[in-house]
């Protein structure tokens, strides 16, 4: 069970993030609406508040801190007490699944996809949002992590360690979007959205279920 204690106790803080870093939170937006389709059934593993599900027209998901889900609640989103590595979905029922961070505080990542490959459909896909470890931002967060509420816990992972992992539990990566570039400090504006990985520290990668 991942610890949720920072997220049920941190809430107000947590949100302030979002409005105090508020160019790197809509950068990050932009990344994902390359990806995030608007007509099809989508869920968002580890959906916090509701912070990204409210403008990306995801309405549904699982949460695992109660009161992160109580927030989420409260914005009218259908929310179940749930983790990655045991979602409360029948196979093949979802066109596409979103975790946005999630890959930083399950207890267990591999079984996180292979958990999302059984609940999509046959060419339904996971869309991941992350730090790049090795990124401005994710050597910070590093350097920084004892300092940290939310990231005291979190485990980061390079975008090679994320592709070798989707590919190893059945995925093929389609297409994969970097932003934020530079350190967090100096995000003043919403910064562009380029293909491919190794600049940017938000890295948006989206791999497809194929049938076996």
């Amino acid at each position: 069970m991942p610890n949720t204690k920072p997220f049920d106790e941190h809430l107000p803080e947590y949100e302030k993030w979002f409005k105090d870093n508020r160019f790197v939170y809509l950068s990050e937006l932009e990344a994902l609406k390359k990806i995030v389709p608007k007509h099809k059934k989508g869920i968002e593993i580890g959906i916090g508040s509701g912070i990204f599900a409210l403008p990306l027209g995801i309405t549904e998901g699982i949460e695992p801190s109660a009161v992160m889900r109580r927030k989420a609640e409260k914005r009218r989103l259908n929310v179940l007490a749930a983790v990655a590595e045991k979602l409360p979905y029948a196979d093949e029922s979802v066109d596409f699944a979103l975790m946005i961070t999630t890959i930083c505080f399950v207890d267990n990542i591999r079984k996180s996809f292979s958990e999302t490959f059984r609940i999509l459909k046959n060419k339904g896909f996971i869309i991941l949002g992350f730090v790049d470890k090795n990124s401005p931002i994710g050597k910070f967060y590093l350097e920084n992590q004892d300092k940290s509420i939310f990231y005291r816990d979190a485990k980061f992972f390079t975008t090679e360690e994320v592709l070798e992992l989707l590919r190893q539990t059945g995925f093929v990566v389609s297409e994969i979007y970097q932003t934020v570039f530079g350190k967090l400090s100096e995000v003043k504006e919403v910064h562009p959205v380029e293909k491919g990985y190794g600049k940017g520290s938000f890295i948006v990668i989206k791999a497809v279920k194929e049938k076996r």
